[in-house]
């Protein structure tokens, strides 16, 4: 049993004594025993909150007379009654704590019986709240308020048979402190009365008795002016004199709330402990067991409370205006109050343990659910969606067109696509997954064959701030598909399990449930960056489906980003696509393109795209290429960014699917294209129709062109795209230093990337860039 002293940073006070009087040990006589009269210590206390010599707690032998002052006179005066009162007030002076709790703890002989204390205390607590001693209510008859019978309905049962046990040791607690004597020994009787039961029992039926008493002293403090009987009561108990000085009195009521108020909090806490659920933490659980281990230091503590309280309240009646006046009491109170807060503030610390150590086996017990439940055959997707979207919640969900709160089961036996990220979605990301989302309505279709459902994943350590609750608002007002209706709803274990299992790691991703709940892709945000509702089912084997039927063509790496250009496909027109923010190599190559153009006489479109990552910059070079007519361009930096997420999803895609630049001739291509935007200057691909395609960094191109005379018989003879594509061989050389720029999702990467010109393993640098143009 750890020391009392560790739980409170009270002041030791040791009180004045006479050398043949046992520091702490009472000195008052109780008023109707005369001197010399033989009665044993522990049926004799004080009425002050002190301890006592355990010597003279425990030795029924020992006589008042043999410990009281010599010079205490066998008539009690009102002087000698102030001292009985006073004495025994310095509760930090108890010279052993380890042998007081050690007579405590023997005292303890449960017999099994269970209480549900809850309820009992719920009449307590509200006994307590309605004596209220700073302010007297005089009631008038016709304004009484009886309450429903009903509210207690659940109690009746258990209060019939503790009223009999209650109302002993409410008899016990006022006998006691009527005598005036030593608090601690006044305790040791009453955990001796309740040594059957167990710690959480002992301490509310204490408070009940105490309840029991402190509630009819303001009952008929608050009734006395209205009710007869209740005068009758009052003038016998001399309440009319105290309700005169309620101002003088004022300190020693609130001193008297505040321990009130302690006593409950750790009552409340230590039956929380008993509740707390035995399959999560057991007994011998680190923090369970500490606690254990000082809650009957604080069922100690909380019983004195209540001695201390009774005696006080007691203490009021028949008592002159000089004791009525004295702040002592008041201070004593305070200091009691001061301990039994620090007894409830370790114990909370170890309740926030428990709860997170049953919080923890809860998470990984949910988390261990979850994945039993994916590995499980289901009839349809309610028991996966369940456990993902919060089962607790009847609606855990808003519609994205209604924004009305709806069920999980409007999802019932349909393809759910989980659509994970945190707050950091950007606006052309929504922006194009709202096209593909909402592509059936341009198709004339009634209805989309799937749903889709945000998951906002956060961080659940970090605050919740007004700043978070705007941002989720408003992406909810932009999303026309469902959400949840609130990120803290989203379970612990079920991060745990987006994270671990799906690798969610900041970057949005699409997981695709078919209508069992089976994952059928594990992300399939890249096959819907490239395809669009093509994809649908969206299942990592119509990837593979799409994937057999392509080939490396204008349309694959456009898609339908530019409406024109199928158009230019369909007239068979030359079409050149090209990229950087060089201006000056933009103008060379313009300039050289359209003399070539001039020569061959050929219908060539010029389309600026830009980099990946459009910023300022890129912005700055677009109005530049308008205002002095270099080629045409796409306004709206969403193409650009769109044309380049579309190339690293890809990339992404065929390293999902295991395929690598050694076997997959599209990844090749799609691997100098990203390495063309990582290059300082800039890059050009020239097509006609849709496989005719021919590609060059900027200066090999540049310089090409700029020797079209030597080649341009080649263009006659060939056409133009082969002509060009033989020229560009000479420009081939060993020499190169070509960067592959890809996003941090480095966990999806492949540690062995080839290089596209050299074929040979690239080395590998981590690039931190802050762009603010």
């Amino acid at each position: 049993m750890a020391n009392l002293q560790s739980m409170t940073t009270g002041p030791s006070v040791v009180p004045t004594t006479h050398p043949s009087i046992p520091t702490g040990h009472s000195m008052g006589l109780h008023p109707l025993v005369p001197a010399g009269t033989s009665m044993p210590i522990s049926a004799a206390p004080t009425m002050g909150s002190g301890s006592a010599s355990m010597g003279a707690a425990v030795n029924p032998s020992m006589s008042i007379a043999s410990v009281v002052h010599p010079t205490v006179a066998a008539t009690v005066t009102p002087q000698q009654k102030m001292q009985l009162i006073k004495s025994e007030r310095h509760l930090f002076s108890s010279s052993d704590d380890s042998m007081v709790m050690r007579q405590i703890i023997a005292t303890h002989s449960p017999d099994g019986r269970d209480i549900d204390t809850r309820p009992l205390l719920r009449v307590i607590e509200d006994v307590l709240h309605h004596a209220t001693p700073t302010v007297i209510v005089a009631t008038p008859p016709d304004m009484e308020v009886v309450e429903d019978r009903m509210q207690y309905a659940g109690t009746m049962g258990m209060l019939e048979a503790l009223a009999y046990t209650i109302h002993r040791i409410s008899c016990e607690i006022t006998c006691k402190c009527t005598g005036g004597g030593d608090a601690h020994a006044t305790t040791v009787v009453l955990f001796n009365q309740l040594s059957n039961y167990s710690w959480d029992a002992k301490v509310v039926l204490a408070l009940a008795a105490f309840a029991v008493s402190y509630g009819e002293f303001w009952l008929t403090a608050q009734l006395y002016t209205v009710n007869p009987l209740a005068k009758s009561v009052a003038m016998l108990k001399q309440v009319p004199d105290i309700l005169e000085h309620t101002d003088v009195l004022k300190p020693r009521f609130d001193a008297l709330n505040n321990l009130i108020k302690s006593m409950l909090d750790v009552t409340k806490c230590i039956i929380e402990f008993k509740e707390l659920p035995t399959q999560y933490i057991s007994p011998d659980t680190s923090p369970m067991s500490t606690a254990l281990t000082h809650i009957p230091t604080a069922v100690y503590w909380t019983i004195r409370s209540v001695v201390a309280c009774a005696s006080q309240i007691i203490g009021l009646i028949g008592l002159s205006h000089e004791y009525l006046s004295s702040t002592t009491e008041a201070w004593e109170l305070s200091s009691l109050a001061h301990k039994v807060n620090n007894i409830h503030g370790h114990l909370t610390k170890q309740l926030s343990l428990c709860h997170n150590h049953i919080d923890e086996k809860k998470h990984i017990e949910a988390y261990q659910t979850l994945v039993h439940l994916f590995d499980t055959i289901h009839v349809d997707n309610m028991k996966i969606l369940k456990a993902l979207i919060y089962n607790k919640e009847d609606l855990p969900l808003v519609d994205g067109l209604t924004k009305k709160r709806v069920s999980v089961d409007v999802l019932r036996r349909k393809i759910v696509i989980l659509f994970i990220s945190d707050l950091d979605i950007s606006r052309e990301e929504l922006f194009i997954l709202t096209q593909i989302y909402n592509d059936h309505l341009s198709t004339g279709k009634l209805e989309r064959h799937y749903e889709m459902v945000w998951l906002p994943v956060l961080d659940k350590s970090a605050p919740w701030t007004n700043s978070k609750q705007e941002a989720f608002n408003h992406l909810v007002s932009e999303m026309p598909w469902y959400s949840l209706y609130h990120p803290t709803i989203l379970d612990a274990a079920v991060i745990k399990y987006i994270k671990e299992v799906w690798r969610f790691d900041k970057k949005p991703m699409l997981v695709v449930l078919d209508p069992q709940g089976r994952v059928v892709c594990p992300n399939a945000l890249h096959m819907m960056w490239i395809w669009g509702s093509l994809a649908f089912p969206f299942s990592s084997a119509r990837e593979e489906a799409l994937w057999r039927d392509e080939t490396w063509r204008l349309e694959l790496l456009v898609d339908e980003i530019d409406p024109l250009i199928p158009t230019w496909i369909k007239e068979d027109r030359f079409i050149c696509l090209y990229g950087g923010e060089n201006i000056d190599w933009i103008r060379r190559f313009t300039s050289a393109m359209r003399h070539v153009v001039q020569e061959t006489k050929i219908p060539l479109e010029m389309v600026y795209v830009g980099k990946s990552n459009p910023r300022e910059r890129v912005r700055r070079t677009v109005t530049t290429i308008a205002e002095e007519k270099l080629s045409g361009y796409w306004p709206d930096l969403v193409m650009m960014w769109f044309f380049w997420v579309r190339l690293e999803s890809m990339l992404h895609s065929k390293m999902q699917a295991g395929r690598n630049i050694d076997n997959d001739p599209i990844m090749q291509e799609v691997m100098q294209m990203m390495s063309f935007d990582g290059s300082e200057e800039g890059w050009a691909v020239v097509s006609r129709g849709s496989t005719e395609i021919v590609k060059a960094p900027g200066r090999k191109i540049v310089d090409c062109l700029g020797k079209f005379e030597e080649w341009k018989g080649g263009v006659e003879r060939d056409g133009f795209v082969p002509a060009l594509t033989a020229a560009l061989v000479p420009y081939e050389t060993h020499e190169h230093c070509t960067r592959l720029i890809l996003p941090g999702d480095t966990g999806r990467i492949q540690d062995n990337v080839i290089c596209a010109e050299c074929r040979k393993p690239m080395e590998k640098y981590i690039l931190y860039r802050c762009c603010t143009d």
